[in-house]
C-alpha cells in the first residue's frame, strides 16, 4: 500500500482521536469514509475533508457491520478500517453498576468486532484493520476492572482475527495506545479514575499510529515509539 490513495474507513470519527486520524489521513492524501456519533460535528469533518459520512449508534450491530460495505462503495474499495470508538468507566468491580459493565463492553468490544468482522471480507488484501485498546490491556489499575476487561476482550478478539487474515496478508493492528491528553477519562460514564500517568500528546500518537498503518510493508519486528505501541495482533504486509 503507498502512503498516499489508501482509501481508509474511520470509525469513531468524531472523537478527539478519530478526528486526529481524519486530518492525518487527509494530510497524506489518503481518502477517508467516516462513521461517527455526533452528527453536527460529522457533517463539519466530511465538509471539510470531501469525505462520506454515515452516523453511528454503537448498540446498532448490524449498523456497525455495515459499514465497511458502505465506505467500500462509496470510495470504490477499501484498503484499511481504523477503528476508535470507546467510552470509559470507573471504580471498584464491586461497585460498578450492571448498565454501566453492559455500556463497557457494547462500546468497547462488541461495537468494533462488527465492525471489523464486516470489514474483513471487504477490505483488500494487504490491507489493515486496525482498533484502538489501550495500556490498559497490559497493566489494568485498580478502579479499572471492567474498564480494562472490555478492552481486553477486544485485543483478545483482534489477537485470533489476525492469524484467520495472516494468508491474506492483511495487517490486524491493535493499537495499545497510552494514556492521552484528550480528557477522555474525565468524560467517564460512571465513577472517576484512578491516578494516571501524565498524558502524552494525542497528536503525536496518532501520527505514529498512521505512519505505521500507511507503511508500504510491515517492518521486520514491531514498531515501538514511547507514543505508541502494536499490541500482539501485529501482523507483518
Amino acid at each position: 500500500m503507498t502512503r498516499g490513495g489508501a482509501r481508509v474507513l474511520v470509525v469513531g470519527a468524531t472523537g478527539e482521536i478519530g478526528t486526529l486520524a481524519v486530518r492525518g489521513l487527509d494530510g497524506r492524501r489518503c481518502r477517508t469514509a467516516l462513521a461517527g456519533r455526533d452528527r453536527r460535528r460529522l457533517a463539519d469533518l466530511a465538509a471539510a475533508t470531501g469525505s462520506p459520512a454515515r452516523g453511528m449508534d454503537a448498540y446498532d450491530l448490524q449498523g456497525c457491520a455495515g459499514l465497511a460495505p458502505w465506505a467500500a462503495a462509496a470510495l470504490g474499495g477499501l484498503d484499511g478500517v481504523l477503528v476508535t470508538v470507546g467510552v470509559a468507566a470507573f471504580g471498584p468491580a464491586a461497585r460498578v453498576s450492571d448498565a454501566a459493565a453492559e455500556h463497557l463492553l457494547t462500546v468497547n468490544a462488541l461495537c468494533p468486532m462488527a465492525v471489523l468482522r464486516g470489514a474483513a471480507p471487504v477490505v483488500g488484501d494487504g490491507g489493515f484493520l486496525a482498533a484502538v485498546t489501550g495500556a490498559v490491556v497490559d497493566a489494568p489499575l485498580t478502579g479499572t476492572a471492567d474498564y480494562a476487561a472490555s478492552k481486553a476482550a477486544l485485543a483478545c478478539w483482534l489477537g485470533v482475527l489476525a492469524r484467520e487474515l495472516r494468508k491474506r496478508r492483511v495487517a490486524v493492528v491493535d493499537a495499545r495506545l497510552p494514556h492521552l491528553d484528550t480528557g477522555f477519562a474525565a468524560r467517564a460514564v460512571e465513577g472517576s479514575p484512578p491516578p494516571l500517568p501524565r498524558p502524552g500528546d494525542p497528536a503525536a500518537a496518532v501520527s505514529a499510529l498512521l505512519d505505521r498503518l500507511l507503511a508500504p510493508a510491515a517492518p521486520a519486528t514491531p514498531l515501538t515509539t514511547p507514543l505508541w505501541r502494536p499490541g500482539p495482533a501485529e501482523q507483518t504486509r
